[in-house]
Protein backbone atom coordinates (compact mmCIF):
# COMPACT_ATOMS: atom_id res chain seq x y z
CA UNK A 1 0.00 0.00 0.00
CA UNK A 2 0.86 3.36 -0.89
CA UNK A 3 1.60 5.70 2.62
CA UNK A 4 2.81 9.57 2.59
CA UNK A 5 4.16 11.27 5.86
CA UNK A 6 4.23 14.57 6.63
CA UNK A 7 6.40 16.12 9.23
CA UNK A 8 8.23 19.24 9.69
CA UNK A 9 5.34 21.89 10.58
CA UNK A 10 5.74 24.28 13.37
CA UNK A 11 5.11 27.83 14.71
CA UNK A 12 7.59 30.40 12.89
CA UNK A 13 8.01 34.15 13.14
CA UNK A 14 7.01 36.17 10.00
CA UNK A 15 10.07 36.24 7.94
CA UNK A 16 11.06 33.19 8.74
CA UNK A 17 12.15 28.98 6.67
CA UNK A 18 10.21 25.98 8.08
CA UNK A 19 11.05 22.65 5.86
CA UNK A 20 8.64 20.45 5.68
CA UNK A 21 9.52 16.42 4.79
CA UNK A 22 6.90 13.94 3.62
CA UNK A 23 8.00 10.12 3.52
CA UNK A 24 7.13 8.17 0.87
CA UNK A 25 6.49 4.57 0.21
CA UNK A 26 4.80 1.92 -1.71
CA UNK A 27 4.49 3.11 -5.23
CA UNK A 28 5.45 -0.03 -7.70
CA UNK A 29 5.84 2.56 -10.35
CA UNK A 30 8.73 4.97 -10.87
CA UNK A 31 6.22 8.00 -12.38
CA UNK A 32 3.85 9.49 -9.98
CA UNK A 33 3.28 13.33 -8.70
CA UNK A 34 4.50 14.28 -4.84
CA UNK A 35 2.25 17.75 -4.66
CA UNK A 36 1.73 19.58 -1.67
CA UNK A 37 -1.65 21.11 -0.81
CA UNK A 38 -2.19 23.42 1.80
CA UNK A 39 -5.80 24.28 3.86
CA UNK A 40 -6.50 27.37 6.40
CA UNK A 41 -9.44 27.08 8.53
CA UNK A 42 -12.55 27.74 6.32
CA UNK A 43 -10.86 27.69 3.23
CA UNK A 44 -10.40 25.21 0.55
CA UNK A 45 -7.79 23.34 -0.23
CA UNK A 46 -4.80 24.99 -2.45
CA UNK A 47 -2.11 23.65 -4.06
CA UNK A 48 1.09 24.44 -3.55
CA UNK A 49 3.93 23.00 -5.66
CA UNK A 50 4.50 19.61 -7.41
CA UNK A 51 7.37 17.58 -8.17
CA UNK A 52 7.44 15.14 -10.98
CA UNK A 53 9.12 11.78 -9.72
CA UNK A 54 9.21 10.83 -13.32
CA UNK A 55 11.34 13.60 -14.87
CA UNK A 56 12.02 15.73 -12.14
CA UNK A 57 10.12 18.70 -13.08
CA UNK A 58 8.67 21.40 -10.63
CA UNK A 59 5.91 23.49 -10.21
CA UNK A 60 4.63 26.19 -8.30
CA UNK A 61 1.60 28.19 -7.47
CA UNK A 62 1.85 32.23 -8.18
CA UNK A 63 1.58 32.73 -4.44
CA UNK A 64 4.70 30.82 -3.08
CA UNK A 65 6.97 31.23 -6.45
CA UNK A 66 10.28 32.23 -5.38
CA UNK A 67 9.63 31.40 -1.92
CA UNK A 68 9.36 27.72 -1.64
CA UNK A 69 11.01 24.87 -2.90
CA UNK A 70 10.04 21.31 -3.67
CA UNK A 71 13.03 18.51 -4.04
CA UNK A 72 13.59 15.05 -3.51
CA UNK A 73 15.83 12.71 -2.11
CA UNK A 74 16.68 9.90 -4.00
CA UNK A 75 18.08 7.68 -1.35
CA UNK A 76 15.44 8.60 1.36
CA UNK A 77 12.64 8.52 -0.77
CA UNK A 78 11.58 11.86 0.77
CA UNK A 79 10.19 15.13 -0.78
CA UNK A 80 10.76 18.16 0.93
CA UNK A 81 8.89 21.89 1.08
CA UNK A 82 11.74 24.40 1.62
CA UNK A 83 10.15 27.71 2.44
CA UNK A 84 11.02 30.40 3.19
CA UNK A 85 10.18 34.45 3.48
CA UNK A 86 7.26 32.91 5.25
CA UNK A 87 4.01 35.55 6.17
CA UNK A 88 1.05 34.88 8.28
CA UNK A 89 -1.21 34.26 5.12
CA UNK A 90 1.21 30.69 4.78
CA UNK A 91 -0.71 29.31 8.07
CA UNK A 92 -2.62 26.80 7.32
CA UNK A 93 -2.56 22.78 7.55
CA UNK A 94 0.17 21.56 4.91
CA UNK A 95 -0.66 18.09 3.04
CA UNK A 96 1.62 15.99 0.44
CA UNK A 97 -0.22 13.85 -1.68
CA UNK A 98 0.65 11.14 -4.52
CA UNK A 99 -0.76 10.31 -7.47
CA UNK A 100 0.48 8.25 -10.80
CA UNK A 101 1.38 10.44 -13.51
CA UNK A 102 -1.30 8.65 -15.70
CA UNK A 103 -3.76 9.82 -14.13
CA UNK A 104 -3.23 13.38 -14.32
CA UNK A 105 -2.65 16.15 -16.72
CA UNK A 106 -0.65 19.76 -15.56
CA UNK A 107 -3.73 21.44 -15.24
CA UNK A 108 -5.89 18.48 -12.64
CA UNK A 109 -2.78 18.36 -11.11
CA UNK A 110 -3.51 21.58 -9.35
CA UNK A 111 -6.62 20.60 -7.93
CA UNK A 112 -7.38 17.57 -5.04
CA UNK A 113 -9.09 15.53 -7.19
CA UNK A 114 -6.66 13.26 -8.84
CA UNK A 115 -5.16 12.44 -5.67
CA UNK A 116 -5.50 8.93 -4.31
CA UNK A 117 -3.19 9.09 -1.69
CA UNK A 118 -2.93 11.80 1.29
CA UNK A 119 -1.04 11.87 4.04
CA UNK A 120 -1.86 13.67 7.50
CA UNK A 121 -1.43 17.43 7.69
CA UNK A 122 1.63 19.35 9.35
CA UNK A 123 0.19 22.50 10.58
CA UNK A 124 2.33 26.10 10.15
CA UNK A 125 1.41 28.86 12.20
CA UNK A 126 3.28 31.99 10.94
CA UNK A 127 2.68 34.55 13.64
CA UNK A 128 5.55 36.67 15.65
Amino acid sequence: DVQLQASGGGLVQPGGSLRLSCAVSGFSVDYYVISWFRQAPGKEREWVSSFNRGDGSTYYADSVKGRFTVSRDNAQNAFYLQMASLNPEDTAAYFCAGVITTFVTLTTMRTPDPYKYWSQGTLVTVSS
